[in-house]
């Protein structure tokens, strides 16, 4: 049976980065209910292969239509580079990723055609969003800058912070060499340091937020498909719902540093049982 309107948003990613997205739909979409997972004992993917991304995905989706979700958001750029194709030709309802969104704007809003995107080394490694941006300008140049040490500074709560200021600016420079003029922020944690990037960057380079961006792309894509909530719900009433594969007190305690909301509970379930489709109707009641 397809779910309601009023049914959740299922919302995933390996680990925490998937949070600012979460941060985003609670913003842009206050009226929407949402379920959030986070594989946080399995992260990160971008090491892993695409066959085994696409696995991990698959059983995610299984425990997420558990929870009756009405579309679901990839909040991880491995897992959207690899398994959203798969995962939409298998789903009924909307199934969005994160890359596309931030790619059409970016190819929009630039007037030099010189794009900058920084991500983590799997991320720029993969090409994902110079492909991405080609599809909707094709005369963009993409230039891809790693930046591996920007995780850890973020989860570490080090936003506003000389060292990161530093780190920024070392890796900005290759790409200010190229005179970008738009700048992709291509790593779900790096929104975070938002304020850090325009300050290296400038104000003549536009920051391009793809959690930002795949927050209206849900808000137009449920109007259009008459999937709006339209009743209100109360935040006592399970509005939100937290779930992970590990390490939940920590996440807990990530989350509740920046989402609008603090989460009373983050419920930590085995993830690996979602296997198969089979599983999910024997487990649809059990209580975790």
């Amino acid at each position: 049976m397809a779910a309601g309107s009023n049914a959740p948003i299922g919302v995933f990613d390996s680990g925490v980065g998937g949070l600012t997205v979460a941060r985003e739909i609670m913003r842009q979409l206050p009226e929407e209910r949402m379920v959030y997972f986070g594989d946080t004992a399995r992260l990160p993917y971008g090491s892993k292969s695409r066959n085994t991304v696409i696995r991990f995905s698959r059983q995610i989706v299984r425990f997420l239509k558990t929870k009756e979700v009405k579309a679901i958001v990839i909040a991880c750029n491995t897992a959207t580079a690899y398994a959203l194709e798969e995962i939409q030709k298998e789903l009924e309802f909307p199934v969005i990723g994160v890359i596309d969104a931030a790619a059409r704007v970016a190819g929009a809003v630039t007037e030099n055609n010189r794009i900058g995107v920084v991500g983590t080394t799997a991320t720029i490694g993969s090409g994902m969003y110079e492909k991405a941006l080609k599809q909707y300008n094709d005369k963009a140049k993409v230039y891809g800058k790693a930046c591996p040490l920007l995780v850890s500074l973020a989860e570490e709560g080090w936003l506003h912070d000389t060292v990161t200021e530093e780190v920024v600016g070392r890796y900005l420079k290759d790409l200010q060499y190229k005179s970008i003029d738009t700048l992709i922020l291509g790593c779900t944690h790096y929104p975070l340091l938002r304020s850090t990037f325009h300050k290296i960057a400038g104000d003549n380079v536009t920051l391009v937020n793809p959690a930002y961006e795949v927050a209206m792309e849900l808000r137009s894509l449920l109007d259009s498909q008459g999937l709006s909530c339209n009743e209100e719900v109360g935040l006592a009433g399970k509005k939100y719902e937290f779930f992970v594969s590990d390490a939940a007190e920590k996440f807990c305690e990530f989350a509740n540093s920046i989402l609008p909301y603090d989460i009373e509970a983050v419920q930590q379930i085995n993830i690996e049982d979602f296997e198969t489709e089979d599983f999910r109707e024997e487990t649809a009641c059990r209580k975790m």
